[in-house]
Formats: C-alpha cells, sequence, structure tokens
C-alpha cells in the first residue's frame, strides 16, 4: 500500500486527561502535534520554549565555529582535523530531516521529543567531558542529529504559542532563531572563554540542553497523529542519502582546507555523485517514495530550491567575507564583540519584519527587497582598506544580516505551501530538499568565496612583489622608517633591515588580503545584481498579466486557516 493510502491507520490519542479535542484542534500532518486552544499563559509558555529552542538548537553549530581556533588549541588537533568536525555535524544535520519526520509519524510526538533531547544532553555531556578530539567527532554527529530535531521541535512549540492566524509564521520564526543563534554565540563566547579556557563553553553547552530538557518535560506537546509510514527500501534510501551527503559536505569542507587538487577529494565527489545518485535512482522507481522527484524536479520547486541556495551563497559574504577580513587585520571575537551584537539584533529584526510583514499574496516581493539590500551592501564594502575598524561596516554587515533572515522565511513559506497544496506525502521531500540545500549551499558558498579569494591574494600579492623593488623610493622610505622603529631593541644594522623588511613584508600581506576580499565583496555583489534581475523580470512579468503563480496554493492556505481557526 502507497504512502498516500495509510490514513486508515493512523492513530490518534484524541483524549488527554478526560479533554476531547474537537475537529479544528486535530493536527495538520501525521507527525505533528494537535493545536489546542490553550489559555494564554500556556500559550505564552510554549512560545517561551520554542524561542529557547530554536536558539539552542542553532548555537549547536554556533559554537563550534565560534570558537574554532580555541578548540583546536584544546585538543591540539590541525585545521584538517577542525574540518572533520564540521562535516561530522553538518552530514548528520543535513540529512536527518527526512528521517525524523519519518521517526514522528511513525512513534509520535513525546518519543522523538526524548530522543532528540536526551541525543542532545549525551553529546553536550560528551563535549563537557573533553575524553579526546575522536569522541567529540561523535558528539558534533550526535548534536547535528539533535539540532535537526530542535528546529523541528521550535516549530511546534511556537505554532502552539502563536494565534492561528500566525501560526504558519512559526516556520519563519524557527528558521529566523537558528541564523540569530551564529552571531549570538560569537557575542558572547568572549565572556566565557575570558581566561582562554574552552571548557566553560561546553559547561555552557550542557547546561542549555539541561534547561532544555527540563522545559519540554514540563511543558508536553500535545498528542499527534501517527501512521505507519517505514518501508524496507526506506534504510537503504536514507543511508545512500546520509553517504552521499556526507561525502559532499567532506568535499566541500576539506577542498577549501586542503585545497581542491587533493587526490582524495575527487573519490569523495565520485562517491557523493554515486550515493545521492542511488538514493533518487529507489525514489524514482518506488510506487511510494519518500521523495516524488517528478514533482521535485518540476520548475516552480527547483527554482524554489535554487533561489533558497543561492541566497545562502550570497550571505556567505558575512561569515567569511567580512570576519574573515578582520582575522586577517588581526581582530579577534574579543575586539569584535560589539560588531557581532549588532548582528544579533539586525538578524532578529529581519526575522521579525518577515513574521510581521508576511503576504502570502507575493512571497516574491520580499526575496526581491533582501537580495537588493545584499547587491548595495556588497559593493559599499568594497571600499574597505587595512586601516577600516569594524564600526565602519556594522551598516552594511547589519543589513545583510537583516536581509539573510528577511529573504529566505518567504522561499521556505512558498515551498511549504506548494507542498501542502500537493499533498501530505511532498512535504518530507520538500523538508528533506530545502534543508540540504541550506547545508550544502552555506558550505558551497563559503568554499566558493575561500577558493576566490585565495586566487585574488595570489594575484595581488604577485603584483605587489613586481614593485618591491630598491628603485622604489616609496618602498625605500618605508624600509627606512621600519628599521628606525626597531633600532631600540635591535643593534645589529643586519637583522634590522632584515626585521624592517619582515615587518613590510607582513603589512603587504595584509594590504593584498584586503584588495582581495573587497574582490570577494565586488563578486558577491555582482551575483546579487544577477540574481535580483533573474527573479525580477518574472515576477514583474507576472504582475504584469495579474496573474499569481500561487493562486491554487493560496485557495488551500484559506481553507486550511479557515478549519484551525472555528
Amino acid at each position: 500500500m502507497g504512502r498516500q493510502g495509510t490514513s486508515d491507520r493512523a492513530v490518534l490519542v484524541d483524549e488527554v486527561d478526560g479533554y476531547r479535542f474537537k475537529p479544528h484542534e486535530m493536527p495538520i500532518l501525521p507527525g505533528s502535534p494537535a493545536n489546542p486552544d490553550h489559555p494564554p499563559a500556556r500559550r505564552a509558555a510554549y512560545l517561551v520554549i520554542g524561542i529557547f529552542l530554536g536558539l539552542l538548537g542553532g548555537g549547536q553549530n554556533g559554537f563550534l565555529l565560534a570558537n574554532s581556533s580555541a578548540l583546536q588549541a584544546e585538543f591540539a588537533i590541525t585545521p584538517v582535523e577542525v574540518g572533520w568536525l564540521t562535516v561530522a555535524f553538518y552530514s548528520t544535520y543535513a540529512t536527518m530531516s527526512m528521517l525524523l519526520f519519518r521517526v514522528r509519524q511513525e512513534f509520535g510526538i513525546q518519543p522523538f521529543v526524548r530522543w532528540a533531547m536526551a541525543g542532545l544532553v549525551a553529546a553536550n555531556f560528551v563535549q563537557m567531558v573533553g575524553p579526546g578530539y575522536y569522541p567529540e567527532l561523535a558528539a558534533r554527529a550526535v548534536a547535528g542529529i539533535s539540532a535537526s530535531g530542535l528546529s523541528a521541535l521550535s516549530v511546534y512549540y511556537l505554532m502552539q504559542g502563536l494565534p492561528p492566524r500566525l501560526r504558519v509564521g512559526g516556520l519563519i520564526i524557527s528558521l529566523g532563531l537558528v541564523q540569530t543563534a551564529f552571531p549570538l554565540t560569537r557575542a558572547i563566547s568572549p565572556l566565557l572563554t575570558i581566561d582562554g579556557d574552552i571548557t566553560h563553553v561546553f559547561e555552557f553547552q550542557f547546561a542549555l540542553s539541561l534547561i532544555g530538557f527540563g522545559l519540554v518535560y514540563l511543558l508536553r506537546l500535545p498528542p499527534g497523529l501517527r501512521t505507519n509510514t517505514f518501508e524496507k527500501l526506506d534504510i537503504l534510501s536514507i543511508l545512500l542519502f546520509i553517504v552521499g551527503v556526507s561525502a559532499l559536505c567532506a568535499f566541500l569542507v576539506q577542498g577549501r582546507i586542503q585545497w581542491w587538487d587533493t587526490p582524495w577529494l575527487g573519490y569523495a565527489l565520485v562517491t557523493a555523485i554515486f550515493g545521492l545518485g542511488g538514493c533518487f535512482l529507489i525514489e524514482a522507481n518506488r510506487k511510494s517514495p519518500m521523495l516524488d522527484l517528478r514533482w521535485l524536479s518540476s520548475k516552480a520547486i527547483l527554482s524554489l530550491v535554487v533561489i533558497g541556495a543561492t541566497v545562502r551563497i550570497l550571505v556567505a559574504e558575512q561569515g567569511f567575507g567580512a570576519s574573515g577580513m578582520f582575522g586577517a587585520l588581526g581582530y579577534g571575537n574579543e575586539q569584535l564583540t560589539d560588531y557581532f551584537w549588532v548582528l544579533t539584533g539586525a538578524t532578529f529584526g529581519g526575522m521579525a519584519l518577515s513574521v510581521i510583514r508576511l503576504d502570502p499574496m507575493d512571497l516574491t516581493r520580499p526575496v526581491l527587497v533582501a537580495i537588493f539590500v545584499i547587491c548595495l551592501a556588497a559593493f559599499a564594502d568594497t571600499h574597505t582598506g587595512v586601516m577600516t575598524p569594524p564600526r565602519d561596516l556594522y551598516m552594511t554587515q547589519a543589513a545583510i544580516a537583516f536581509a539573510a533572515v528577511f529573504a529566505i522565511g518567504p522561499i521556505l513559506m512558498e515551498g511549504m505551501l506548494r507542498a501542502l497544496a500537493a499533498g501530505q506525502s511532498y512535504v518530507i521531500g520538500f523538508i528533506a530538499v530545502f534543508s540540504l540545500s541550506q547545508s550544502v549551499g552555506g558550505l558551497a558558498g563559503i568554499s566558493l568565496l575561500s577558493a576566490f579569494h585565495t586566487i585574488r591574494l595570489k594575484t595581488h600579492l604577485i603584483d605587489a612583489g613586481n614593485t618591491l623593488t630598491l628603485s622604489n623610493l616609496p618602498l625605500a622610505q618605508a624600509l627606512s622608517d621600519a628599521a628606525q622603529r626597531v633600532a631600540p631593541v635591535q643593534s645589529d644594522p643586519v637583522l634590522r633591515q632584515q626585521a624592517a623588511a619582515s615587518r613590510i613584508s607582513q603589512e603587504v600581506g595584509r594590504e593584498a588580503a584586503v584588495l582581495a576580499f573587497n574582490d570577494v565583496f565586488f563578486l558577491i555583489g555582482s551575483l546579487s545584481a544577477v540574481t535580483f534581475i533573474a527573479i525580477f523580470i518574472p515576477w514583474l512579468v507576472n504582475k504584469i498579466r495579474g496573474r499569481n503563480p500561487l493562486a491554487r496554493e493560496l485557495a488551500f492556505l484559506e481553507a486550511m486557516l479557515a478549519r484551525t481557526s472555528k
């Protein structure tokens, strides 16, 4: 029997403590909780817990990225080994949405909550105990699974806390909270590592996971609809999907660190192709696939996935571009605390405004606005120099942080509308592909910009080297000045000249690095402009013709909201 025909086997605990759920309070989908009419105090508690879980899930990777240098020192490991920690997290985080959706449908909400929270506590406990690099590697993989589950839990708790007409905004808020966690963890990490001990970060994460564990037990989600979903082929399909995505993550992360001509990276890419190809081959020939490739490969869904991945690549200007430039200029997390607080506020503001201004009648407009903002901010950043302080980039980087969340929410909303209108069985496919596009898009964006920066850095260093001759009067004067500054601590004239030359070489290297980052900003601005045009033209044509490409989906949304608000 296909998955579309499993409704006759669905099971719902429709009465809890003597309360029988009304028809409009029933779950929207199998695997999601019921939506009873909560009193105001309980609704507020659900909302607070949902916000906490969203930040907790995003913080799992945020703390790793914010403290990668301290982590490297703690375990005495190489950048390559730090990269494997990132691979371990993303390999599970990017792939688990498909499996966890099935787990919720098969076993129910409460077992899913227990497993997700117990896994998170266990992963953070292993981190805190600190037994070594390889247990940390395993803990990062488990944290990726738990973080994926926390994203779903955050959505469900937020939906319980929001009024019926705003419940769809729970998806956007959850996604925005995950994005907010990245600058937030960078802002608070210096407070936790003030004495240089990263174990305080691990202890803080463990404490947060215990709080989250307690909160979800104090206030449980309502029961949900259960249905028999797993089939034998699911195991093979999911395993191939995990292998393919893991190999792709390894290719993108380690390619940036070890460079792209490393021989084994080719095998990783081939493994990714065979893994994902095998998964898609199975799904394409099943009577009841988890991933309906015909629907997923339609023009509307493909364009959404591509736009979502492109936005993730564009906002990598912030994670790699601005942050990388400040790192090249010698700024650490301690000097950038105010900068990251600004980004945190801007990200939260983008999330809030995205929900407030959400207009299902035109979900493309905010995407266009966001991409236009990224374009302007990226071009504005091309004028940075070695003397540029972080405060000079507050406005442009805050604009990019704002735009990142402002754009992704409507993209996700359009995809969910199309999936729900097509049928419940299509939701899991869209969630899996969208999650994959966001994770892989982010990694691909950083890898692309890193490779481009490396090439441009070499070009600028070569150009600078061609001018570093003794006949260059400014250079001769700079060497003389540097030698005079070194004179009080170095009496030997030969060593003094060498020290002066080394200092000049470092200054030239910083100048070349900043110029290369300016090239990165220009590339992002150019890609944003092209993306804006590619989206704007079809949107304008539809406006002129008075056509709404989401007309059928919007009618479905109205009917769904009418049922849930009775």
